[in-house]
């Protein structure tokens, strides 16, 4: 378990752990000259047989950005309150941060107690309780303490307590992707780089490979001391030195993380729940702020969501941009400070770190905002598919979660694609959304032929854009491949079609039709017009027509202009030079590919604008460019 203290300057937190450990936590020469905390400070102890580790905050106001570093890690709180003085401005405020953060396991500790009558002991003591009332820490216990005596009654039943509490504790989520939070880098000889920090999550062992966030460096953990002591691993729930290989000490900063890269997502824009705290003012506008995860600090801006402004009492949603990127796991507690970073007025749940800048108001996106609240209340990942449309990839389920795919019951309703065979590059979608998509592909693709009865019909990616542009392009394949499979859309070389779109040919003309395809081939990339072929044939340039239509219905020829169709296999020749082209010279322009096919500029021009047409390049400029995926018509 670690503790950490919270309260008002000079209460006495230092003494206090000091006669808990036997550690005085204040280590820097100022700290000792002024008698003051400065720094976070770390000490650890055996008590009743357990391991607690503990994290001195400092109390002055100006150093609350220093505590919020040291807060986010803790499992139990431990308040403590000067008799003299009773409670005190950072008192309230570390309790308000406490709060925030989510943290209700507590002790408190009235240190001085030796100083005041037994009555200014009490009086402290119902001071503490009502204000402890309205938040998590109610009801929590009120110890008075002599923190100068370590034989001393309170501390021997402060002892107690937190050991009881250490037993108490559930257990740490090891389960889940590593992750720990950095508030110290440094270097020592002959062992390199050291990082410490709390571990938010999962468990880690020597030669892991992790990665420094935001950074995205890859690292390596060559040894561990966990809760003090030299260790095999170290755990969620426990004060970590990690020692890396692969980074100079130089690249860390306090706020970075060391991670398993799945557990964290690099962003600076993040959609969460704000609760302002009793008294504020509502929140409007693009107000400036002073943003804390973990041990993440960051300048940004804060801005409701929906409506015109957070209200005091009630959680709201909001929009951070921040200042600069950072890493951060949807679900992580933040704090608000104001711009001056004198006043904490509030904090909440991170909910979505791939925030949209735009239409971050619509009522898909306030959909799933509460969906992920759902999530992170209950577990129920069911809201969220219903919210996405076009359901989720395995690394956001995973980010969301913290843990593997594998280890995620995935909803009753909800249907699992693994392109490849492969669950990192799973994708789960519900039901209901699947059949839908699979309905409008089908009306999309009845309109196409109705619009284009004499063309085959579009290829996959070409649908795509009309009938689904948001879809992502491994669900829309796998959408097609399921329709394909059962028998409601053919495919014809490149080209989707409705079984009734290409009624079946008399064999007469088939025969007639395949006559053709020798002459396109042989004309290669100046293939014959239809009134060539009719003469060629002997037979009516309409009837010439129409067997060229059929050979375009089946994806044996295409039509670059009308009346001049290339075999399939040349259009697949030209592809290849227009891809060629294109990664030399950064696209296929008139001229080179003029050049390189031996053709006139007219027909250049042509072939490049059929291109563009069924999808397989894009106009840029005066060049044409690849959309990515290569050309099909010969699978």
């Amino acid at each position: 378990m670690i503790v950490g203290t919270a309260g008002h300057i000079d209460h006495g937190k230092t003494s206090l752990v000091r006669a808990l450990t036997g550690v005085d936590t204040d280590r820097l020469p100022e700290e000792k000259a002024r008698g003051i905390s400065i720094a976070l400070g770390y000490a650890y102890a055996t008590i009743g047989g357990r391991r607690i580790g503990f994290i001195d905050v400092p109390g002055h106001e100006r150093f609350v950005h220093t505590m919020l570093a040291g807060a986010s890690g803790i499992g139990h709180a431990l308040l403590v309150v000067a008799a003299d003085d009773g409670v005190m401005p950072q008192t309230r405020e570390h309790l308000a941060i406490l709060d925030l953060l989510g943290i209700g396991d507590g002790v408190v500790a009235i240190t001085k107690a030796d100083r005041v009558p037994a009555r200014r002991v009490d009086a402290v003591a119902a001071e503490v309780a009502n204000l402890l009332a309205p938040t998590p820490l109610a009801g929590a216990p009120i110890i008075a303490v002599n923190a100068l005596d370590p034989a001393d009654p309170g501390i021997v039943a402060l002892r107690e307590r937190l050991c009881d509490a250490a037993g108490r504790a559930p257990p740490p989520p090891v389960d889940r992707f590593f992750r720990l939070a950095v508030d110290r880098s440094f270097a020592l000889p002959g062992q390199g780089t050291i990082v410490t920090g709390t571990v938010h999550a999962g468990r880690v062992a020597p030669g892991d490979p992790l990665t420094l966030l935001p950074q995205g460096l890859a690292v390596r953990v060559r040894g561990i001391h966990a809760q003090g002591s030299a260790a095999a691993a170290g755990d969620a729930g426990q004060r970590c030195a990690l020692n890396l290989a692969g980074v100079a000490h130089e690249a860390i900063g306090r706020g970075d993380w060391v991670a398993d890269a799945r557990a964290l997502a690099v962003t600076t824009r993040i959609d969460a729940q704000l609760r302002l705290l009793a008294g504020e003012v509502p929140l409007e506008g693009y107000r400036p702020v002073h943003v804390h995860v973990a041990a993440t600090h960051v300048t940004g801006h804060v801005l409701p969501l929906e409506g015109a402004a957070v209200a005091p009492g009630a959680p709201g949603c909001v929009q951070l941009v921040l200042d600069r990127a950072v890493a951060v796991a949807p679900g992580d507690r933040y704090v608000l400070r104001d711009a001056g970073a004198t006043h904490t007025f509030g904090g909440g749940i991170l909910l979505d770190p791939a925030a949209p800048a735009r239409r971050r108001r619509t009522a898909a996106r306030r959909e799933i905002r509460a969906a992920l609240v759902t999530w992170f209340r209950s577990g129920d990942l069911a809201p969220l598919l219903a919210s996405s449309p076009w359901g989720l990839d395995a690394p956001t389920v995973e980010r969301i979660a913290g843990r593997s795919l594998a280890a995620i019951a995935r909803p009753h309703d909800a249907i699992e694609l693994a392109a490849g065979g492969e669950q990192r590059h799973a994708h789960w979608i519900g039901s209901v959304h699947w059949s839908g998509h699979g309905e409008a592909l089908l009306v999309a693709l009845a309109q196409f032929h109705e619009r284009h009865p004499d063309e085959p019909g579009p290829d996959v990616a070409r649908l795509r854009r009309i009938a689904a542009p948001a879809a992502p392009e491994a669900v829309w394949r796998a959408l097609v491949a399921g329709l394909v499979d059962a028998g409601r859309v053919r495919l014809r070389g490149a080209w989707l079609q409705l079984p009734a779109h290409a009624a079946a040919i008399a064999e007469a003309e088939r025969v007639a039709a395949d006559r053709l395809l020798p002459l396109l081939g042989a004309g290669r990339f100046d293939p014959p017009w239809a009134r060539d072929l009719a003469r060629a044939l002997g037979e009516p340039e309409g009837r010439v027509r129409q067997l060229l239509a059929i050979l375009g219905r089946e994806g044996r020829a295409y039509a670059v202009v009308p009346d001049l169709y290339y075999d399939r296999e040349v259009i697949g020749e030209l592809a290849a030079i227009v891809a060629r082209l294109a990664v030399a010279n950064g696209a296929a322009g008139a001229a080179a590919f003029r050049d390189e096919t031996g053709l006139g500029r007219k027909r250049a021009i042509q072939i490049l604008e059929f291109f563009d047409r069924v999808g397989y390049t894009r106009r840029v400029g005066d060049g044409h460019v690849p959309r990515g995926a290569g050309w099909s018509a010969g699978s």
